[in-house]
C-alpha cells in the first residue's frame, strides 16, 4: 500500500518523504483527506515522461526486418468431412 502523508506532515518531513520515494516508491500527499500530489523518484519521472516511439520506428528496429513471409493462400480443396 502506498505511503500517505498529510500536507503538513509532508512539509515538516520532506527529507523523509523524498528518501522514501526513492527507496519505497511513490509517496501520496493529501490535503483535507484528498490525494493532491505524488512524490516520485526522478528515475520514475523520467521513465513516465520519456517520448514514446511510434509504431513505424519500432517495426524498423525489429530483428525481423528483411525476413520474407510466405503469405500465399492454400488453394487446395477443403477436405471431406462426414456429418
Amino acid at each position: 500500500m502506498p505511503a500517505r502523508w498529510s500536507l503538513q506532515d509532508a512539509k515538516n518531513k520532506f527529507s523523509e518523504v523524498a528518501r522514501r520515494a526513492r527507496s519505497e516508491g511513490p509517496q501520496f500527499v493529501t490535503r483535507h483527506g484528498r490525494e493532491e500530489v505524488v512524490v516520485i523518484a526522478v528515475e520514475d519521472y523520467r521513465r513516465l515522461t520519456a517520448p514514446r516511439e511510434d509504431l513505424a520506428s519500432f517495426l524498423r528496429r525489429s530483428p525481423l526486418v528483411g525476413v520474407e513471409l510466405d503469405l500465399e493462400r492454400d488453394t487446395s480443396p477443403a477436405r471431406d468431412v462426414e456429418l
